[in-house]
């Protein structure tokens, strides 16, 4: 994958260029399409532009929010976060650490407000952490980073968690990922 690099001093994880082509896609086409919207609602040649004005209203803030709240996922080059394998590894993410043995729990969650993808990390030591993702890391992609790198150094219970979570099968279809290729200790 050419979103997977890797390193001497761990993996880094940065957004797919095909989500971030996407993202971009669809955050300018719907800015694109509000001002079209306005402007042949101003101009009143249609029964339909008073419909056309209040959408084209109505959606611009909304679609100018989404916009900015993405817009850090554009950055050539973005690390998203970045995973120091061993038994004592860690994910590093913006200035912090988190041990890979002390996660609790981990899942992909879409923020109800900016509708973003956050990976949020649950610590044995009742800490939460939050990883943007710009919706540049599509779900597939996620679990098999997790299963890949951070399942073989998970505690035992953390990895039954996961085990209920993940779809190994459709892991397998789709990304042609299989864990007992994997070394797990």
């Amino acid at each position: 994958m050419s979103m997977i690099e890797e390193k001497n001093e761990g993996i880094l994880i940065k957004g797919s260029k095909f989500m971030r082509i996407w993202m971009f896609l669809a955050t300018s086409g719907f800015l694109i399409a509000c001002v079209f919207l306005i402007t042949h609602g101003l101009k009143f040649n249609s029964k339909y532009s008073i419909l056309y004005l209040g959408g084209g209203i109505v959606l611009t803030p909304f679609y100018l929010y989404l916009t900015l709240w993405s817009l850090p996922g554009f950055i050539p080059g973005k690390v998203l976060f970045s995973i120091i394998l061993g038994e004592d590894g860690k994910l590093v993410m913006n200035k912090k650490e988190i041990l890979i043995k002390d996660i609790k729990n981990i899942n992909l969650v879409r923020n109800p407000i900016n509708l973003i993808n956050d990976i949020i990390i649950e610590t044995f030591n009742n800490k939460k952490f939050r990883i943007r993702t710009y919706n540049l890391l599509a779900e597939m992609d996620y679990e098999m980073i997790v299963d890949k790198y951070l399942y073989p150094y998970m505690t035992e219970n953390s990895r039954k968690v996961w085990d209920r979570k993940v779809n190994l099968e459709l892991l397998q279809v789709e990304l042609k990922y299989d864990r007992r290729a994997q070394k797990i200790d």
